[in-house]
């Protein structure tokens, strides 16, 4: 399947050494799209995708990122779209472990931080993007969640910035279609990878947990980093190219 290789530039994913990240970046290098890819600390384990793309004919770049410093994230973006001729996607799939708190335990801190390392990075590179996107008449996905859908206990603190990642992608899609910018939003369910594989390894999911979650699914299983990676290329493909402003759950059912 060759979605992206008649595209200028690059597909630009944030977080792409996390979970989804990693295996949204291979999907898109191999379907025919350059890639930059960022990172906060793991720059290791972009290795692979590197060289996965020189084997493929693509080009790769990393680049370390702080979302929650504007001007490094207008830099990087800027230098991106230099080198890359152009960016033709934005991805974001970044963001921190969360710990699962009910919302009364969850300090006013904690809250603001993670509004600040989530929704506020998120508009750093959006907003830095869109000059980049409007020439390329690109788009951008966001992985959110399906917890915006239907809200699970204790996940306010991961579902809240989310939300508000959303409604940010819903104002994107609406003022920026006259630049043929289209915009939409990827929301996993419990899968096997990135946020729920951190949260099983913490111990903020036990296996009680687990079967109840299972149990409240109705196809009865977790998906995986694939069924999201799926999702995202599908909706940055000119497959998609009449859907903006939408959430696709990829969920299991979990929301119905």
């Amino acid at each position: 399947m060759d979605d992206f290789g008649h595209r200028t530039g690059a597909a630009l994913v944030l977080g792409a050494s996390g979970g989804l990240g990693l295996v949204t970046a291979r999907m898109l290098i191999e379907r025919g799209s350059n890639v930059a890819l960022t990172y906060f600390r793991s720059a290791g384990k972009l290795d692979p995708l590197l060289e996965l793309a020189k084997a493929a004919g693509r080009t790769a770049a990393a680049w370390q990122l702080d979302l929650t410093d504007a001007a490094q994230t207008a830099e990087v973006i800027a230098q991106v779209a230099a080198d890359s001729g152009g960016i033709h996607t934005l991805v974001y799939a970044a963001g921190p472990h969360i710990p699962m708190r009910h919302l009364s335990r969850i300090t006013p801190e904690d809250f603001k931080s993670q509004m600040i390392d989530d929704a506020v990075g998120f508009f750093h590179a959006a907003h830095a993007a869109l000059p980049h996107l409007r020439a390329c008449e690109g788009n951008i996905v966001a992985i959110t969640t399906a917890a915006t859908t239907r809200f699970p206990i204790r996940d306010g603190l991961s579902s809240a910035p989310k939300a508000a990642v959303e409604a940010l992608i819903r104002g994107i899609a609406a003022e920026e279609g006259r630049f043929g910018i289209r915009a939409n939003c990827v929301g996993p369910g419990m899968t096997t990878d990135g946020m729920a594989d951190r949260l099983i390894t913490s111990g903020d999911l036990d296996q009680n947990a687990l079967d109840i979650t299972r149990a409240n699914i109705p196809l009865r299983r977790f998906g995986d980093a694939e069924d999201i990676a799926e999702a995202v290329c599908f909706l940055a493909s000119d497959r998609a190219d009449f859907i903006s402003g939408q959430k696709l759950d990829i969920d299991g059912g979990y929301g119905v």
